[in-house]
Order: C-alpha cells, then structure tokens, then sequence
C-alpha cells in the first residue's frame, strides 16, 4: 500500500515500510550545487566541523546560472568553485561549458530509478522524472548532506496526477503541467510528492516528463515523480553504468487525492502574471502583445522542444517588434539542435541563440525585459521582477506558443499557427 516516493524513503532508511508524517533519516546517492548556492554549502558543512565530502564521486558543481560569468562577483563565485572543486577532489565538477544543471545531470548518468538525489535549486525534482526521489534543498542542510551523506526527511504524502488520452498537435507537456497548476493552485500540493500517471504520462517522452515534474514545485510540492519504464531505461542506458532497482507504487497505494486530466480535450494554456496559478486557456489571452520571447529553460530547453518551436518558424521570420532569444538546455542539446539545423532554422527566422545555460529564465543575464515591456517565456516561474525590471510582465507557455506568437507580435494559439 506504498507509493514510490514512501519505497524509495523506505529502501534508503533502513525501514520495511514508511508513513506519510513519519521523519526519517535517508542516505543520500548523489548531490549537486549550482555557482549560486554551492559554496554556502561548503561553508554550512566546514562550519559542522568536517572538511572533506563524504564521497567525492556523489557529489557534484555545476556553473550555469550565470554562464559565463557576466561581472567581477560572478567571475569571483566562479573561481571559488573551482577552488573548492580542486580542494575537494571532486570526481565530476561541470564548467560554463556544459549547461543547466537539471539537463546535464541525467545527461551525464547522475540519475536512475529508485535513487534519493538532493540539490540546492529548488527545481531538483525535474529528476523524478526518472522515478527517482529527487528534492531541493537549502544550503545549510546541503552542508550536512555532502559532509554526511545523509539527511532527515519528513515523508510525503502522495497526489497522484492522473492523464488519460492523446494530446493534441501542438498541445504539450507543458500546457498539462500548467492546468495541474491551475487546478491544484500555487501551495496545493505542499510537501507533497506529485505522481504523474496516466496513458497521456506513458506516451510521453523522457523530456517531456521532465517538464512535468520540473514544475512540481511550483504547486509547492516536494518532488514530482513519474514512473519508470522502457522509454527511461532506453535514455540511461548508454549512461548509467552500474545497476539499479526500479520502484512502483503498489496498485492499492493510498493517495492524499487524485487529480484526473483529459489529455485529448487539453487545449493550450498560459500561465499569466505574476504567478504560476494564473492559468488561462491561450484563447483568452490571444491577442495581447509581446516584446521577447524566450524558448530555453531547465523547463523547456530540450531537442524536442527546440524542435516544434523550429518546425512552426521555419522559413517565416519573427515579428518586428518582437525579439526572441533561444537557449538550449544543454551543449549536448545544442550539437545535436545543430547538426538537425534546427540552430539555423531559428537564426534564419530572427531569433538570438544563445550558450546552453540559464539564460533568461531567471533574470540573471541574458534578455532582461525593461519596465512596461511583456516578456512571453516557456521557462517556469513568473513572478513579479523574475526576468529584468518589476514593472514587466511575463507569461508562461509551452514551446509550441512561444512559436507560434513570435510570428505574429502577440500571444497566439499555437494550433492556428
């Protein structure tokens, strides 16, 4: 009577079986940090008293928030974690050269099923994807983690998101994760673990169940977890080298509550200002006119994403009054983008493509919006001043809407396009 995210509690600390409520410490199999929040965590853990990591093979860096670095103190954080990468004897430390974190884990083997995976960037549960447990932490308990390998948890209780029926053209992962929003609100899932199940779920791919439970979050959840089948065994298996144990939850699991979505009646959604609970079918906003549009993220900067967005401005050109700024999630994303000329595709039609790293998504450096301008983005989050100045705007949508209403100046059902 166990979802996957009690077994996976369960497997990790030494219990039979765990109870939602119940707190439990966990050993931990791999851990991250981002430039922003990774040397507060080496700080938290040498102010504990311990000096070396608990394993250097299970924990990791990654610079791609600001990526290169754009002024002196992000130069500075930057050095310092390659410092402290140095001093630890990191076995994996990732460059400005190879991402978004939550892109280049999975790439580089980091994730399989049933494994407990911590990060300090709040969107660390893109990783359920991959029928993990995969949660975001402070700095401070990501000292204890690397300094201990392990860290208390409090055990979740479970929603289950149920998707039934084929999606349509051009109606994404993205718009299902967004009516989740609207329906469930920005703090109704909190604390719990979001199971994305369903036919619609078992026919998407790999990237698109990591838009799924990268925006778990959002709904103020813990983790966002999809189980694991052939698609995901397919995308580890030329990169995860040693064996694992997939876990499912058992058929009479018991669910807080469950959350069923027509998958085949979907149509496009737009999360409007300033949260992500705003949500509003696209025809309700068509029309309303857009300054930038950006097509990149942790949420929406796969190959497959690039691509529709490529398909739909193929051969057409962005509207002139309208810039849109791509980034690819990933360099493996972006060799693989251009050896398809999707990267031409979208420099032809006017878009500015940029070194896979966070880019717009959260403000940091590339395509800050100017007060009064409306910025139309396929990352996760829109809240006030997220993107550049706090008299902007941003609307969040799917690749496929970002697209589709780059050509036209205004937001756009991509099914029109």
């Amino acid at each position: 009577m166990s979802t996957v995210a009690e077994k996976i509690l369960a497997a990790h600390s030494g219990h039979q079986k765990v109870h939602p409520g119940e707190i439990v410490k966990a050993e931990i199999d791999f851990a991250f940090m981002p430039a922003l929040t990774a040397a507060l965590a080496f700080y938290a853990m040498n102010d504990m008293d311990i000096e070396k990591v608990w394993d250097r093979d299970k924990v990791t860096i990654l610079l791609d928030h600001i990526a290169p670095a754009t002024n002196i103190t992000n130069a500075s954080l930057h050095k310092e974690c390659r410092e402290i990468a140095k001093e630890q004897s990191l076995s994996h430390f990732y460059d400005i050269n190879v991402g978004v974190c939550h892109q280049v884990i999975p790439e580089k083997g980091h994730v399989y099923p049933g494994m407990l995976m911590v990060g300090a960037d709040s969107h660390t549960c893109t990783h359920g994807a991959f029928g993990a447990f995969a949660t975001g932490i402070g700095s401070t308990d990501m000292g204890a983690a690397i300094g201990t390998g392990k860290l208390w948890f409090k055990v979740p209780e479970t929603i289950r998101v149920k998707v039934e029926g084929r999606l349509a053209p051009r109606v994404m992962s993205k718009d299902v994760i967004l009516e989740a929003a609207g329906e469930l609100g920005a703090d109704g899932a909190t604390y719990c673990s979001l199971e994305f199940t369903g036919s619609t779920v078992r026919d998407m791919s790999v990237g698109a169940r990591m838009t799924l439970c990268n925006m778990a979050i959002e709904l103020g959840a813990k983790t966002g977890i999809v189980e694991p089948d052939e698609k995901t065994f397919n995308f580890l298996k030329e990169r995860v080298r040693h064996g694992y144990t997939p876990v499912y939850s058992d058929t009479d699991a018991l669910y807080r509550k469950t959350l069923e979505i027509d998958g085949e009646a979907l149509e496009p959604r737009v999360a409007c200002p300033h949260a992500v609970d705003n949500v509003k079918p696209v025809t309700e906003v068509a029309g309303k006119a857009v300054n930038q549009v950006f097509i990149g993220s942790c949420t929406n900067g796969r190959l497959e994403d690039l691509e529709v967005a490529a398909e739909i401005m193929k051969g057409r050109r962005v509207h002139s009054e309208v810039r849109v700024i791509a980034t690819p999630a990933s360099y493996e994303v972006y060799g693989a983008a251009n050896s398809r000329g999707i990267i031409k595709t979208l420099m032809d039609a006017g878009a500015v493509v940029c070194n896979p790293s966070c880019s717009v998504c959260f403000g940091g450096n590339h395509g800050i919006l100017a007060p009064g301008e409306v910025g139309l983005s396929t990352s996760n989050r829109n809240f006030r001043g997220r993107q550049g100045s706090t008299e902007s705007q941003v609307y969040l949508c799917s690749p496929a809407t970002a697209a589709a209403s780059a050509l036209t100046g205004v937001i756009t059902d991509p099914r029109e396009a």
